[in-house]
């Protein structure tokens, strides 16, 4: 593969230095084609579509573009300040803003947004148009391409193209025509995701090198520090050790809810609390091993999540202890659900290393108060779970 100006020579692509791999040395007025930036390497480009766009054509004068970048950042904007919606919600929406921004700087008729699952070994969309979640095995497709390689890529003519999926447009009848896909990183220079955008609205319908990389830088430099703040706190909230969400992660959650920055049910919303003890897990340690101990934590960390309901969320609070919140239920709905989480747990066991542990959990439940603190909430719960530990244990306590 090659890397082509207009004139199908070879060239370095103005741009990606907004995408973390050296200093900005573009003004926004560079950014929307009205001047030069500083060139660096980055754009790759298929053999098959080394054909680029006009440079000087384009539907979209930077008068309207810069109305349309007005508009979507104004609306992005009023959806920061807005307290009647929740925190996944609002995170939702900036993505999804900011991936129709990219589209709008190019003019293209559909554009998405990609994110890396490094545990998983794919990518996914965190926001796309027209279509819904879409997961692909890492360096699989232009996007996996332009991830593993680390370089923008564009394709004129995608059905040519040896990394072009055709799958969803053969499934949607819809037909691709050009692709840009500009990989982002983080400060440190790791790439954490991609922007794609697909067929270009104004000029040929084609996809140009310099004018359309570096309007889309705007938008993907954006999505770069977007995405790595939202990094740092998923990290910051996450317990390595189980992947559950943590205490910092609890107490954000729990303000949301019942807080000064009430996520936003209403008053009159229902909320209860679980709290759960691996039973004897002292004895885990000192019989198998500190390993083993953690072998176990994990076990029942997947297994409160995999009996909880969708709508509840599951904390490690600290040790071998476990907080679920639950929406929309009473204290009787709080016991059926650590009911069958502790008849799940007494079923299961638990493999390390060839050797099979068995242990089981206590439960304590109450009602979330809201005009109670944290701490106190969770003083009613622990109280009722040291009663499930003092009167034998493996049992759910709601009420005391």
């Amino acid at each position: 593969m090659n890397t082509f100006d207009n004139n199908n020579n070879e060239q370095s692509v103005p741009g990606s230095e907004l995408l973390g791999t050296g200093p900005a040395a573009a003004s926004m007025a560079g950014l929307l084609g009205a001047a030069p930036v500083a060139a660096a390497s980055g754009l790759l480009g298929s053999d098959t579509g080394a054909d680029d766009g006009a440079d000087d054509v384009s539907g979209l004068s930077d008068e309207k573009l810069l109305d349309k970048i007005f508009d979507i950042t104004n609306e992005l904007y009023l959806n920061m300040k807005d307290t009647s919606t929740g925190a996944e919600e609002d995170h939702r929406t900036i993505i999804r803003l900011l991936t129709d921004l990219g589209r709008s700087l190019v003019n293209a008729d559909r554009a998405s947004f990609w994110t890396v699952d490094n545990e998983k070994g794919t990518v996914w969309t965190l926001s796309a148009t027209g279509e819904g979640r879409i997961e692909i095995p890492k360096g699989t497709g232009m996007v996996g391409k332009a991830l593993a390689d680390g370089k923008t890529m564009i394709t004129n003519d995608p059905y040519h193209d040896p990394f072009f999926n055709p799958d969803v447009d053969k499934q949607t009848g819809y037909v691709t025509k050009s692709i840009l896909v500009m990989p982002i990183t983080n400060s440190r220079g790791e790439f954490i995701g991609a922007y794609q955008v697909i067929n270009k609205l104004d000029g040929d319908g084609k996809f140009n090198m310099r004018r359309d990389v570096k309007r889309l830088s705007l938008a993907a430099f954006i999505c770069s520090i977007t995405m790595e703040s939202e990094l740092f706190l998923m990290d910051a909230e996450r317990d390595r050790l189980t992947k559950l969400r943590n205490r910092i992660g609890f107490y954000h959650d729990f303000t949301m809810r019942y807080g000064t920055g009430v996520d936003r049910r209403g008053e009159d919303s229902r909320g209860c609390m679980i709290m759960c003890d691996i039973d004897h897990f002292k004895a885990v340690n000192d019989t198998y091993g500190h390993n083993a101990g953690d072998a176990m934590l994990r076990h029942m960390a997947a297994l409160i999540a995999g009996n909880v309901r969708k709508t509840d969320t599951v904390y490690r609070w600290g040790g071998e202890e476990f907080i679920v919140l639950l929406d929309d239920t009473d204290i009787d709905g709080a016991a059926k659900v650590a009911e069958k989480v502790r008849a799940a747990a007494e079923e299961s066991v638990c493999l390390y290393e060839g050797t099979s542990m068995n242990a089981t959990l206590s439960f304590g439940c109450c009602v979330v108060d809201p005009a109670r603190t944290a701490e106190e909430n969770i003083a009613v719960a622990d109280r009722r779970l040291y009663t499930a530990k003092e009167s034998g244990r493996n049992r759910v306590v709601k009420e005391g």
